[in-house]
């Protein structure tokens, strides 16, 4: 009897090929554009109510994670500090050069804004202003660090009281050690289930785009552009500074690492931020694309969620600097040193208003009110805010990479082997939920 043949016969038809992640996204942002242009010039309203509908649908499925994610990702990471040799250093000198280059970005800030005069020659007036629904103030700000409650803070998205419940737990389980295993455990579970979940929006973000870009492209159109556009420029102009000037200095001077291969490794979550504008719904993959660059996990943990909650270079230093002289310009306010030096303070210190959330509109509102600017200012820049907030949010999330990135090479804990050799990787294998086996390394130790 012939024997038969069972091997698999050669595949005739071709594979279609994979679409990287950077060109879905690149192709979102064109087809939002294009859409959104006919939906304004051809009055298609269902065309302009469903662009709105999905980009609304897809900021909002980020905000239905943003509260519990915080919450286990914080109290988790300062537990995790357990295991890192001399964790109140790290710690310190993590919010130091977190406050160090808000300074330097807040001061970048000041300088384009005084010498472009934004708020001049706009072509709008008082009638387009208006206070915004919600503001800040320092009293607000202060006052609302400690909850009324532990349900509150979750239903209506209190960032910061989350953030406040979240060091308090974590700092208590450190104390009860293993009286708090179990509960430790169960969240560990919870946050790798909440980083999948997450996963799985940030892969619609390329629809996402569609939506959010469409939807700003419909409702203002390209002539809001022109008005702003010394505003505008401004505000990419001096992210574009911080992000490939000033965090490349640092990286290149501090670190003594190569910026080039920092920006290979890190672009993944850059480019996220930049069509998600949501630090926090970044988080999972800020903190994937940071260990790939040989911070040590422990460490990581810790300083990447506290990152996406306070760290802003973008949001609360470069944006409120600008749009303060914008508002004052507007209004025809003359400041002085003393208002300038304000706007340095209220950067540095209140950059944990804007908690890791898509605009800025608290840490606007909390640098007028603060100046005495009228508030009705913020009016005039909501319009503009989504074109301004892609790039913000880059530059924060690039900022919450530098700084473990800088800090661990100061403390020498920074495996450089594993940081010259990132590489930037397709969104299909940055699953934050899915662990990479590591090499043997010693303890995560600072001499």
């Amino acid at each position: 009897m012939s024997s038969i043949d069972t091997s698999p016969a050669p595949s005739t038809g071709r594979r279609i090929p994979r679409i990287p992640f950077w060109a879905q996204i690149l192709l979102g942002l064109v087809l939002g554009v294009v859409l959104g242009w006919v939906a304004r010039n051809w009055d298609v309203a269902w065309l302009g109510t469903t662009l709105t509908k999905v980009g609304e649908i897809f900021i909002q499925l980020l905000k239905l994670a943003v509260a519990p994610l915080v919450f286990f990702a914080i109290t988790i990471s300062i537990t995790n500090l357990r295991n890192v040799h001399n964790a109140a250093r790290l710690a310190t000198r993590t919010l130091l050069w977190f406050m160090a280059t808000s300074l330097i970005a807040v001061a970048i800030g000041l300088v384009i804004g005084l010498l472009t005069n934004p708020g001049s020659g706009t072509g709008l007036s008082p009638k387009d202003a208006g206070k915004p629904d919600t503001s800040g103030s320092w009293l607000d700000f202060l006052t609302g660090i400690i909850p009324t409650d532990v349900i509150t803070p979750f239903t209506e998205l209190k960032v910061l009281q989350i953030v406040f419940m979240a060091v308090v737990v974590g700092i208590a389980a450190l104390k009860l050690g293993e009286k708090a295993a179990p509960i430790l455990s169960l969240g560990e579970s919870v946050l790798a289930l909440l980083q999948k979940a997450l996963w799985w929006i940030i892969r619609l973000a390329p629809i996402g785009s569609i939506g959010l870009i469409g939807a700003a492209v419909k409702d203002y159109g390209w002539h809001l552009i022109g008005s702003y556009a010394t505003f505008t420029a401004d505000i990419y102009i001096g992210c574009a500074i911080v992000l490939f000037g000033v965090y490349p200095l640092l990286l290149g001077t501090v670190a003594k690492v190569n910026p080039l291969q920092f920006f290979r490794g890190a672009w993944p979550a850059i480019q996220l931020a930049f069509v998600s504008r949501s630090s926090v719904g970044t988080m999972p993959l800020t903190q994937k694309v940071t260990e790939r660059l040989g911070v040590p996990k422990e460490y990581a943990s810790f300083a990447v969620p506290f990152g996406s909650t306070t760290k802003m270079d973008g949001c609360a230093s470069i944006y409120p600097a600008i749009a303060a002289i914008f508002v004052a310009e507007f209004f025809h306010v003359d400041m002085g040193i003393k208002e300038y030096l304000l706007i340095v303070f209220v950067s540095v210190i209140g950059s944990a208003a804007t908690a890791g959330l898509t605009g800025a509109t608290v840490m606007l509102t909390l640098t007028l009110s603060t100046l005495g600017l009228p508030l009705e200012g913020v009016g005039l820049l909501l319009a503009i805010d989504p074109i301004l907030d892609m790039m913000r949010t880059a530059t924060n999330v690039a900022g919450q990479v530098v700084i473990p990135v800088l800090v661990s090479a100061k403390e020498k804990i920074l495996d450089r082997e594993t940081f010259d050799n990132a590489r930037s990787f397709s969104i299909e294998d940055a699953d934050p939920t899915v662990s990479e086996p590591a090499p043997a390394k010693t303890p995560a130790t600072v001499s």
